[in-house]
């Protein structure tokens, strides 16, 4: 099946049916989330609406979901990981501990940024279908929307990401930094049925990878991916809780394991 095929909106929201009726989306337990912060980051160009579900999934279980207020994720790289570091400051401040930063696509790689910018700030990393590891290296049908965009950009259009996004000293600045090691713990979700990112560039080598099956734009409606967060964030919750309680760093207590980059 071709990638465009599988790869839209309407195919995405018809996943909701099947997500709804599967164990994973029922039986919530408010004790799970302990009232950990988590911060959402969406993909490029479809902005909050797209984790929708899993701010209610979260919130039923007792974490603390909000927005990284980074609208369609379409504008520049500098100034989206400065609205995100902002933001993920302020839901630390708020929850009183490190947050959870959970992005999809370019959400992912830009909670990577920040990540690795503040470690003080986040106590885990969650990436699905974020191309780490080359964001240009996505399909031609988005770079065809990405260079249209930044086109309007020198047109005079304001909030849109531009030229130098995609070459020059900030495109440079950024991928060194998404090269960077992790110190905190981070998981990729890739799936090789994404038809948006070849699932090779989600291969993180400072985080787990886990392999779903479901395309790019379901991900945030796929119950396997929400099997992989209910184990990986209730662990760092527990976690997190306990090194509350016994008024330790979080870099000196976390027993979740942080991949070594190799």
């Amino acid at each position: 099946m071709r990638s465009g095929t599988r790869e839209s909106i309407v195919r995405a929201v018809w996943s909701v049916p099947k997500l709804l009726r599967h164990p994973v989306w029922g039986g919530a337990d408010r004790g799970h989330g302990k009232g950990l912060g988590v911060v959402l980051a969406p993909g490029f160009g479809v902005g909050d609406m797209s984790l929708l579900p899993v701010a209610s999934w979260l919130r039923a279980r007792g974490y603390l979901p909000t927005s990284a207020g980074l609208g369609f994720t379409v504008g520049c790289t500098t100034d989206l990981l400065a609205k995100l570091l902002r933001n993920t400051e302020e839901h630390a401040e708020r929850t009183g501990r490190p947050v959870v930063l959970l992005g999809q696509s370019r959400g992912g790689w830009l909670g990577r940024l920040a990540a690795a910018r503040r470690p003080d700030l986040v106590h885990g990393l969650v990436m699905m279908g974020s191309p780490v590891l080359d964001p240009m290296g996505v399909r031609p049908s988005l770079m065809r929307s990405v260079r249209f965009l930044t086109r309007l950009a020198a047109a005079g259009v304001p909030g849109l990401l531009d030229d130098d996004c995609l070459r020059g000293p900030c495109f440079d600045e950024h991928i060194k930094a998404l090269a960077e090691p992790l110190r905190v713990p981070a998981i990729s979700i890739f799936s090789r049925s994404d038809g948006v990112v070849p699932w090779e560039l989600c291969q993180d080598p400072c985080a787990e990878c886990v392999e779903v099956r479901s395309t790019h734009t379901s991900m945030g409606f796929d119950p396997d991916v929400y099997e992989v967060l209910r184990l990986r964030l209730a662990a760092w919750a527990q976690e997190i809780g306990t090194i509350r309680a016994s008024s330790r760093t979080p870099s000196a207590t976390s027993s979740s394991p942080i991949v070594p980059c190799g």
